[in-house]
């Protein structure tokens, strides 16, 4: 039977929340984990792709039985199929490992109940508890039981689609034009050709509308081949298949493969939102909108804001404070980190969903032949100020 009371109480067991429950029960503090779903990780919902950079980072024990695939880099193809070679270290935060997502979602949950904090599985959070200004705890439902847990902070770590953070009143709406609605297959049977299965791919123009096409490999003939598409870009949410069905079709490397699985849904592509923390409750990970969105992964992002969020809820609780001026080092400790080159991304997404098919082939041929060392809207356009002025006079602000 789960107690009625603790410090800390994290919904949603994604790698974020998981690292947030780690590093708070390691603190010190009484921490609860619920998760919605019958087990951790699954259903698979992502590329699966993350820099290992992170794992460093987060200092999260390395195991290969979580690694599906470890890549040398990654290859950005224009339209035209012109190609670019970025190494690892350079290539972004979603290139380096392509994991196996549910064993790594198992991983990171495992280091959290080995710090002493304890996990509820198909447990939902149904409301917040609220009084005075702050928030005090939820209500969960699990099975046929409902029961009210107390807490001195709620930590939102429920995604994307977040609802704790609304019921507490943060703003977390976003626009069609920042949500990418996602579909992945995991196709088997894949035959070679651009240096398949040692780099991820990354597909730019109108076969995926304001987003891209990915190729994650898995094994020598299985990846992750999905695609990302803005919602202002949609007629129908059908249409996404389509995309994908019609790009697939093409490359000669699909013509005998095969789908294990297929999974849709959705990520946001916005800026950060302007606050993350209030009295009593704090919003991490996908539900901070925390995404890069120029990629849409966030992975890596909500395990480091979850590390510091962890730390500063056991500082909060030594000293018997969780208010949101407490909670205030946390705010400050996340955007040090990451606000700079999310808001920057955000702007740059804005901008990069208005070149034309042309422009990315012009951009991609000119980076192949001149070289880029590092994966980023900064370097590449200082790359191209000579000889596109005019493109990059689109981007000035950027350089």
């Amino acid at each position: 039977m789960v107690s009625q009371e603790y410090d800390v109480v994290v919904v949603g067991a994604g790698p974020s929340g998981s690292t947030t429950a780690r590093y708070a029960a390691l603190g010190g503090c009484r921490t609860l984990l619920i998760e919605k779903r019958q087990e951790i990780g699954s259903p698979v919902r992502c590329g699966e792709g993350l820099a290992r950079h992170f794992v460093e980072d987060t200092q999260l024990p390395f195991d290969r039985k979580w690694v599906a695939q470890e890549v040398k880099g990654a290859k950005i193809f224009s339209p035209n199929g012109t190609e670019l070679t970025i190494e690892e270290r350079h290539a972004g935060n979603e290139v380096g490992i392509v994991l196996e997502r549910d064993a790594f979602d198992k991983a990171v949950a495992k280091e959290a109940a080995r710090a002493g904090a304890e996990i509820l599985l198909k447990a939902t959070a149904t409301a917040v508890l609220k009084d005075d200004g702050w928030v005090r705890g939820v209500r969960v439902k699990q099975l046929e039981e409902e029961f009210t847990v107390h807490a001195k902070c709620v930590v939102a770590a429920d995604g994307y689609e977040s609802q704790v953070g609304r019921w507490a009143g943060f703003n977390t709406r976003l626009k069609a034009g920042d949500i990418t609605g996602t579909l992945q297959y995991r196709l088997t049977n894949i035959g070679k050709g651009h240096d398949f299965p040692d780099y991820c791919e990354f597909w730019l123009g109108t076969c995926a509308p304001a987003g891209y096409i990915w190729v994650f490999p898995k094994d020598d003939v299985t990846a992750n081949v999905g695609i990302g598409v803005s919602l202002d870009r949609l007629k129908s949410r059908q249409d996404i298949k389509g995309f994908l069905d019609r790009w697939i079709a093409r490359d000669p490397r699909m013509t005998r493969a095969q789908p294990l699985d297929m999974v849709t849904g959705g990520v946001s592509t916005s800026a950060p939102i302007k606050r993350t923390v209030g009295n009593g409750i704090a919003l991490v990970g996908d539900a901070a909108r925390m995404i890069d969105p120029i990629t849409g992964g966030g992975i890596g992002n909500g395990m480091v804001a979850g590390m510091i969020l962890g730390k500063v809820l056991a500082e909060c609780n030594e000293k018997g404070d969780f208010s949101e001026a407490a909670l205030q080092a946390y705010e400050k400790g996340w955007r040090a980190k990451l606000e700079e080159g999310l808001f920057r991304n955000w702007l740059a997404k804005n901008k990069l969903v208005t070149l034309t098919d042309q422009e990315f082939d012009e951009i991609i041929e000119t980076l192949a032949q001149v070289g880029v060392t590092k994966l980023s809207v900064r370097a590449i356009l200082k790359v191209l100020k000579d000889t596109h002025p005019q493109l990059v006079a689109k981007f000035a602000e950027f350089i």
